[in-house]
């Protein structure tokens, strides 16, 4: 449930499918080889991957870690209760067991989830990993100095919110229970069905406490899965992990670890970046990228060249770009203006200022278009793809502006086409049909984000953009349209200031299912309810595709990150 950063988008995909020629084959099936990869197909264990990102994979700490993505090189190292299912498309949208054996037991009304380990699981060290570790693991996730990590535990355990973790309390979390060294037991403030998808966060990660040295655990994290940490230099841009000789396959269904080493550089131009991959000399051959993007320039020279476009990556992530109204800021208060800017929208030329087609797809509902979000078709305010402006002027005249009117749209400067310059200038060109005259504001990403999340300084009209912790539907509506998370004295993201108790209702009514099928469909309709009231205007998904190295095996990327999962790499 955030709007994540510049980083983080880049590690994303989107939902859309689209490939450059023979992308298609970039995500071919679980242990087969990707077209185009040349031979010597049948992945295999040994080698050295390595990893080329922008950014350095920083607080390789389990508490400070937002999620287990991270470029998936955490999940190496950190197994928790339950992961993602480590397959293309649509079926890697699922939770499935890890360190658990089931996704977990929920009582009837889902406020009581109840946890047993497997047998057999054990450290890098050969310690025994038990109930206790996986509490104290969570229990340090709260303590102020080891900040960072997803804020769900402390809004959803029972008593949970005032904790400052166990170096100021030593009594540790009531709300976990641990019967044994194989059971353990979380009490909920409220029905949450969606219980193991937070259960797949780093913070359930176990730590044991007798090797925790606080701030400096990430130094050398003690590893619960395929991979160890031997070394880490300058804050995570030098990262190497090498095999865990007490991690059993036995009890890991999905991490492969076929490379005897990862070997993890950041810090690197994205060009730079995308120039190894793309001659793939040397130890580039065995690399990818899990933070990089091929850029509109990139992607036409890939599409010129069969060999590079048969080793381009296509992912699907829960992903939207929108408009953002602040209704308590004229004239922004009236429906109908929102709605005027909803027909007016050319989105054929907000898709061609954030690169074109093949980099996105236009959007009517704020859900992403895939199945497990709860997607359900639907345009409120139907202006094909270059916009109604006859239709907008009506409205406007409606609303008592008949001569049309001036607003300003307030954007980041970032280099980053999802709230850029180039978008602002396509809304306004756009407006400007319907009579609309939009000033742009344009603010360093900094000063962006400070106001338009702040209540007290929220712009009545800007581009905004949010991105799912997981594959649903909740972290997707909650976030930005629960009226009790509206936060008046912090970080805000309810940005149309929606308090509806209707909403509301149906976002706890959905909340207590444990069936994710029915809740899907249930996501999907308030979707739609809420598209009505034009309180956004969704604009595009991104579509973000990555090269990998000639001799990369076994390329697998899920509608859960979007990102090629380095669990299942091989390398020639």
């Amino acid at each position: 449930m955030r709007q994540t950063s510049v980083t983080a988008r880049r590690v994303a995909a989107a939902s859309v499918s689209l490939v450059v020629a023979a992308g298609a084959a970039a995500c071919g099936p679980k242990d087969n080889d990707a077209k185009g990869s040349g031979g010597d197909s049948a992945p295999h264990k040994g080698g050295t991957l390595t990893v080329l990102n922008s950014q350095p994979q920083t607080d390789f700490d389990p508490a400070r870690l937002y999620t287990s993505g991270g470029g998936n090189v955490p999940s190496l190292v950190f197994r928790t209760l339950t992961t993602r299912n480590r397959e293309n498309g649509a079926a890697g949208a699922k939770v499935v067991p890890d360190l658990a054996t089931d996704t977990g037991r929920p009582n009837k009304d889902a406020t009581v989830w109840t946890y047993t380990l497997k047998k057999g699981l054990k450290y890098e060290d050969g310690t025994p990993i038990t109930s206790a570790d996986i509490k104290y693991g969570i229990e340090r996730s709260f303590a102020p100095e080891l900040s960072g990590g997803a804020p769900y535990l402390r809004d959803w355990l029972a008593g949970a919110a005032d904790y400052q973790g166990p170096y100021k309390d030593k009594k540790g979390l009531s709300a976990i229970e641990t019967p044994n060294a194989r059971t353990i037991v979380f009490h909920l403030d409220k029905p949450e069905g969606e219980f193991p998808f937070l259960a797949t966060q780093t913070q359930f990660a176990p730590v044991p406490k007798s090797k925790d040295n606080g701030t400096k655990y990430e130094e050398h994290p003690v590893s619960s899965g395929p991979y160890k940490v031997v070394k880490n230099e300058n804050d995570g841009e030098h990262v190497v992990l090498v095999r865990n000789p007490n991690w059993s396959a036995a009890t890991d269904g999905e991490r492969k670890a076929y490379p005897d080493e990862i070997d993890v550089r950041s810090g690197l131009d994205s060009s730079v970046i995308n120039q190894r991959l793309s001659a793939s000399q040397g130890a580039d051959a065995a690399a990818v990228t899990t933070d990089t993007n091929l850029g509109p320039a990139e992607l036409a020279k890939v599409g010129g060249d069969k060999a590079l476009a048969a080793r381009v990556g296509t992912g699907h992530f829960g992903y939207t770009d929108y408009i953002a109204f602040n209704p308590t800021v004229k004239p922004f208060d009236d429906p109908k203006v929102r709605q005027a800017i909803a027909y007016a929208i050319d989105r054929s030329s907000v898709v061609n200022a954030a690169g074109g087609s093949a980099l996105a797809e236009p959007a009517t509902t704020f859900l992403p278009s895939q199945k497990s979000f709860g997607y359900t078709p639907y345009d409120p305010f139907p202006a094909g793809t270059s916009g109604n402006p006859a239709k907008a002027r009506e409205l406007l005249a409606q609303a008592g502006h008949k001569n049309g009117l001036t607003v300003t749209l307030t954007h980041s400067n970032a280099k980053d086409f999802e709230t850029s310059p180039e978008i602002a200038t396509a809304v306004q060109d756009a407006l400007k049909k319907a009579g609309i005259t939009v000033k742009l504001q344009g603010l360093e990403d900094n000063d962006y984000r400070d106001k338009i999340h702040s209540v007290k300084t929220e712009p009545g009209f800007f581009l905004a953009h949010w991105g799912a912790d997981w594959p649903s539907g909740g972290p997707f509506l909650a976030p930005i349209f629960d009226g009790r998370q509206i936060v008046k004295d912090g970080a805000n993201f309810n940005t149309g200031l929606l308090n509806d108790t209707s909403v509301n209702d149906e976002i706890d009514a959905i909340n207590k299912l444990t069936d994710l099928d029915a809740a899907a469909r249930r996501w999907g309709a308030l979707d739609q309810k809420i598209g009505e009231k034009a309180l956004v205007v969704p604009l595009f998904h991104p579509v973000y595709k990555r090269l990998y190295g000639e001799d990369v095996r076994n390329i697998v990327i899920s509608d859960w990150t979007g990102v090629l999962d380095i669990s299942q790499v091989a390398v020639k």
